[in-house]
């Protein structure tokens, strides 16, 4: 007795069609599992003798041969249990599998027999939709990620019996489709704002050009300063995201296991702040099966490095690819995995080991060498990589006691918007959006200087030592200075305020 499913394993966040064969023959009781399955695989064999009794089916008398094709790709997870025991039961005659080829078969079964929420479920369905196939049956918590694409019958279903009485008669039963009002895009009220913030006005300032731009920016000040306050508000101040982007971050944090079932998709942006203790698979992906890491988690969004000189150095140079070209690139030997990986890097970081360096009011206990050890860990090619260095005083009394508040996220969001808008229909020819993506060529065709701009640009350049790509660095971010204003040409004064923002060349 023969009987076929259909379900979809992950590879990174593609999925990839798998038929699942099985066989029941005559011999001593026993189930065997081919096609590279992994462990949790393997162990699927129990779950689904226990769902099967549990939920009034019989378990086959006889040899039990499960086929997982195609047999040289490795198979992980759980989520093949619901197509396994939906085989069992059409090979020995207890359900209607007249129709069943026709459906994808996704789920983990528990041991009385419910379904438990599966992984990946849109990079699935987005797959589907490609090879032309339109119903899918999977657990009920993940019916709303699974209506996110469009032409893809969704069929959910709470627990292995509520599949087979469906099965047995579909016509009774009617796809999933998701209410309007929850996939909507409405704007996301969070619960911090930048009003919240005293003082600070010049890091306010080069954190609304950051995000106009998409410039990649570090904050240097002693503990207390409002570095981390400041880059938890981040959010707070970009524009909202639009339904292209919603899949996209869905997609990667549904691959990962992280996206909420009780939303379905992702509405705002992304703010992921990694301990810096992580490894370097947690931060760029990876496994035995890559998975997205960190920095794909904060596509469209921000990744907050606290402490910056405490993260591993590998580490740290494992970003330099993804922050030159929006994606990382996980390479093993059978083959090589692609992530999103385009987001605004947001640093914090003490001038020294004590963090007192530059505070007026303490005492700093550290020497010459120890705070050029603490900032030597940092590479030179990554702080070239970061636009924006600014350097954070600590508060005064004075500051700390104004009852009156600060300018609203909103507003600033507002001058965002514009900001952005005007880079959109400058560079939407180039397929770029930000002047922090443009190129060198780029640079030059569209941050082009006159005389007063190209002198001072000239004098910093030979007074501070920068970099070639400091240089660029400091144009692309008087572009959005400028952009900010309203201005189609670079001033000297977007010149003069860009260069101010690398604290790091100048020495602090």
């Amino acid at each position: 007795m023969l009987a076929k499913t259909l379900s979809c394993g992950l590879l990174g966040i593609d999925a990839y069609p798998i038929e699942i064969e099985v066989d029941i023959s005559r011999g001593l009781p026993a189930v065997t599992i081919v096609g590279l399955a992994d462990t949790s695989l393997r162990e699927s064999r129990e779950r689904i003798k226990s769902a099967l009794k549990n939920s009034g089916f019989q378990w086959p008398q006889g040899r039990v041969t499960v086929s997982l094709a195609p047999s040289y790709i490795r198979k992980e997870g759980a989520d093949f249990d619901l197509a396994i025991a939906l085989g069992i039961l059409s090979a020995t005659k207890q359900i209607n599998s007249q129709d069943l080829n026709k459906y994808c078969l996704l789920g983990e079964l528990a041991l009385d027999g419910w379904l438990r929420p599966s992984q990946g479920v849109l990079c699935v369905c987005t797959a589907l939709a490609k090879a032309q196939l339109k119903d899918i049956i999977v657990p009920a918590y993940n019916a709303k990620e699974a209506s996110l694409v469009r032409g893809i019958n969704v069929w959910p279903v709470k627990s292995l019996r509520s599949a087979v009485e469906f099965l047995n008669k579909p016509e009774l039963h009617r796809p999933f489709t998701a209410d309007s009002d929850e996939l909507s895009l409405a704007k996301y009220e969070y619960p911090v704002d930048f009003s919240e913030i005293k003082g600070q006005y010049l890091a306010k300032r080069a954190l609304e050009i950051a995000v106009s731009g998409m410039h990649n920016i570090l904050f240097i000040g002693p503990p207390g300063s409002g570095k981390t306050m400041l880059a938890k508000r981040i959010p707070t101040i970009m524009p909202e995201l639009n339904l292209e982007e919603c899949l996209e971050i869905t997609r990667v944090h549904s691959a990962a296991g992280e996206l909420s079932h009780s939303d379905g998709i992702v509405k705002r942006r992304p703010f992921r702040s990694p301990h810096h203790s992580i490894s370097d698979v947690a931060l760029v992906g990876g496994g035995s099966l890559p998975k997205p890491g960190e920095i794909s988690l904060a596509h469209r969004g921000v990744l907050f490095l606290d402490e910056l000189p405490e993260f591993n150095s590998s580490c740290l140079n494992t970003l330099r690819q993804p922050l030159e070209e929006g994606y990382i690139r996980v390479c093993r030997i059978a083959r090589s995995f692609v992530f999103p990986a385009s987001f605004m890097l947001v640093c914090a970081m003490n001038p020294c080991p004590c963090g007192y360096l530059t505070d007026p009011n303490k005492t700093c206990h550290c020497n010459t060498t120890k705070v050029h050890n603490y900032m030597g860990r940092v590479s030179g090619p990554l702080l070239d990589r970061i636009d924006i260095h600014i350097e954070l005083a600590p508060l005064k009394y004075k500051e700390l006691s104004e009852i009156k508040e600060g300018e609203a996220s909103w507003i600033i969001k507002e001058r965002v918007k514009k900001a952005q808008l005007i880079q959109r229909e400058r560079l939407v020819s180039e397929g770029i959006f930000y002047n922090a993506q443009m190129n060198s060529r780029l640079v030059k065709k569209y941050c082009v200087l006159q005389e007063g701009p190209k002198a001072l640009l000239s004098m910093a350049m030979q007074e501070l030592g920068l970099s070639a790509r400091a240089y660029d660095k400091i144009l692309k971010v008087a572009r959005t200075i400028a952009d900010l204003s309203g201005s189609e040409d670079i001033k000297t004064a977007h010149i003069s305020e860009a260069i101010q923002y690398r604290s790091l060349d100048k020495g602090i």
